[in-house]
């Protein structure tokens, strides 16, 4: 049995805080409360690990020139007057900030906490799922804003639409009551959340067994108060009874096209240039949302047609010798899975950089991989490993990447172990050739969207 999330909130961020903290700013759940909370006026400081290591992460650069002051995570930045120091579920006990923070009375709130307080008053809409809710997020923000309900949108992800130097592209914050807010299932803080209207996109295994996994869903659908959009196969997964869901089946299902992916509904020609047939199913549970709340579904196509993408999202960053480079997300297995095939869709063959986001999600997730890359991988396509990216904190198992890259060839995957950034940009230099497609994947490590750039920029 999963234990319950604990629903203890403290002050609320509104015009009682002046001044908070942020462990972990360069996160992508933390860059966004912190835009967030500075579109409250609230004065905001930030430490991170990247930071100190002196690693060039571009959304410390935007932090900065949005204006959060950051500061080295040694807890000297740690002042008693702060009303609150904020952390995510990725933060151990015995960081330095978190430390200070005790010491010096600073009362300390998780994120999610802080995020529910800013939906208070707000016609909430909250997307959950496995894979896809980012951009299912993304587009149900953007076609609210096309359609004029002026939304404010807290995502785990940027969108390409809201990118500037100045502002986390993950944020927007509206004039309206309506809220779309990105959810987590990983630490169950998406119980955190009473949402008026709901999209759960998906279930697979990922951070918990299926059966949690299955229980963490099912608990979070229990608290939506009005309706919810379903994937294909949610109601079955988590055996639902009667209740407010809805399941959209289009009249002609998502399909390549023109670069992006389309699909009909209910006699709607949709578009959508994202890539991958997934994206197609993304942009109709976002369309049957809108449309749930009132936006009708030519301007759900419409606003789609110019909606220009996620960040790290099968994100295509440019060309390398004509083949060209994709930065994504991808993960864990049905991610990686999706990313592959859709990769296919520009090249013969696929020529994929991976690094495993942490020990204990590499041991979890070792025999699904093992079955994962075989079944789409194809003659000519290639994998490189990187090395399992350790952030901190207790490791738990320590399975390397050596032992997924054992396994893949053994069932006869074509892979190899680099040992860093700069070998695996040589080994795809001298890999690549027109004929193929470029997929940097992985979760957390900031410098493969980087590696995607320096690739791309090269031509």
């Amino acid at each position: 049995m999963i234990e319950p999330w604990p629903k203890v909130v403290g002050p609320t961020p509104g015009s009682r805080w002046k001044r908070v903290h942020l462990i972990g700013v360069a996160g992508t759940g933390m860059s966004a409360l912190a835009q967030a909370l500075l579109d409250h006026h609230v004065e905001v400081s930030g430490s991170d690990r990247l930071l100190d290591r002196g690693e060039a992460v571009p959304v410390l650069g935007v932090l900065r020139a949005a204006g959060v002051q950051l500061v080295p995570q040694d807890g000297r930045g740690i002042s008693p007057d702060l009303d609150a120091v904020i952390v995510s579920s990725a933060i151990e006990p015995d960081n330095p900030d978190l430390v200070a923070a005790r010491q010096r009375g600073v009362p300390v709130r998780h994120r999610a906490q802080v995020l529910h307080d800013l939906t208070a008053g707000r016609r909430l809409v909250a997307v959950a799922g496995t894979c896809g809710k980012s951009t299912v997020t993304g587009m149900v923000g953007w076609i609210f804003e096309q359609a004029g309900l002026d939304p404010t949108v807290v995502n785990g992800a940027g969108l390409v639409n809201w990118r500037r130097p100045d502002r986390v592209a993950s944020v927007r914050t509206g004039g309206s009551d309506w809220m779309v807010l990105e959810t987590d299932e990983s630490d169950r803080s998406l119980w955190m959340f009473q949402p008026d209207y709901a999209v759960l996109t998906n279930v697979s295994v990922d951070h918990f067994s299926l059966e949690e996994t299955c229980e963490v869903f099912r608990t979070f659908l229990g608290q939506v108060r009005r309706g919810a959009v379903l994937g294909p196969d949610v109601a079955r997964a988590l055996q639902l009874g009667q209740g407010p869901w809805h399941t959209p089946a289009p009249d002609l299902p998502p399909r390549p096209a023109q670069g992006g992916v389309s699909f009909r509904w209910r006699g709607v020609e949709f578009w959508v240039s994202m890539p991958g047939v997934h994206n197609g199913w993304n942009a109709l549970w976002a369309a049957a949302l809108a449309e749930l709340v009132g936006v009708p579904l030519e301007r759900s196509a419409a606003a789609l047609c110019t909606f220009r993408g996620i960040e790290r999202r099968m994100e295509r960053v440019g060309t390398l010798r004509g083949a060209v480079v994709f930065d994504d997300y991808a993960h864990n297995p049905e991610k990686i899975r999706v990313a592959w095939t859709t990769a296919r869709e520009f090249g013969r063959k696929v020529l994929g950089i991976w690094r495993p986001h942490g020990y204990g999600p590499l041991a979890r997730m070792l025999e699904e991989l093992e079955r994962t890359w075989p079944s789409v991988a194809r003659d000519g396509d290639r994998l490189l490993l990187l090395p399992v990216y350790y952030a901190g904190g207790t490791p738990g198992a320590r399975v390397e990447s050596g032992e997924l890259a054992a396994r893949l060839t053994a069932r006869s995957m074509a892979v190899e172990l680099v040992a860093d950034h700069a070998q695996a940009e040589r080994r795809l230099r001298e890999l690549v050739t027109s004929d193929s497609v470029i997929l940097i994947m992985g979760a957390r490590d900031p410098a493969l969207s980087q590696l995607a750039r320096r690739l791309a920029e090269s031509g």
